[in-house]
């Protein structure tokens, strides 16, 4: 019978493994497979979407709900709600930290610059991501420019 530890007991060391993979072999093709195409967090968001399907269809999905704090508190009492909470974080906090690895592959980001970023992502969530925003405005895209933008091409696309 599954129970809410067991599902916690392995949807925490799947996110493990990907945050592992994302801090120590950020180009490894098994990371790239598992963690960058995004397997890992949609595996997560699989089990998330089961749990809330299955505890809004049992008989304590009318308990709680999320128009106040009291409320929130009623409903993260159940254990499932509770899982479903926990493995919310879990796959939306491992799918920043993939964009976050791709991205910075894209733009050349430094790796160690990167692991600080990853670390606060996987810990603190929010403050990860702002630390990598603010990383990342010191690495742009070195994009081509677009034909539409260049000088020579707004100029000729105007009658003369």
């Amino acid at each position: 019978m599954l129970t809410p530890a067991t599902l916690f007991s392995v949807a925490n060391p799947v996110a493990m493994l990907g945050w592992v993979l994302l801090l120590i072999a950020p180009r490894w093709t098994v990371t790239r497979r598992l963690v960058l195409s995004g397997i890992l967090p949609l595996a997560l968001a699989v089990v998330y979407a089961v749990v809330i399907g299955v505890h809004y269809a049992g008989p304590e999905g009318s308990v709680g709900g999320f128009s106040s704090l009291a409320d929130v508190a009623l409903l993260f009492q159940d254990p499932w709600a509770l899982l479903a909470g926990w493995v919310h974080y879990l796959c939306f906090d491992l799918a920043i930290g993939a964009w976050e690895a791709r991205d910075a592959h894209r733009r050349g980001v430094p790796h160690l610059l990167l692991i600080p970023c990853l670390l606060f992502t996987f810990l603190l969530g929010p403050v990860g991501i702002l630390l990598y925003a603010a990383a990342r405005r010191f690495y742009p895209l070195n994009l081509p420019p677009s034909p539409a933008t260049t000088p020579q091409s707004v100029s000729s696309s105007y009658p003369s």
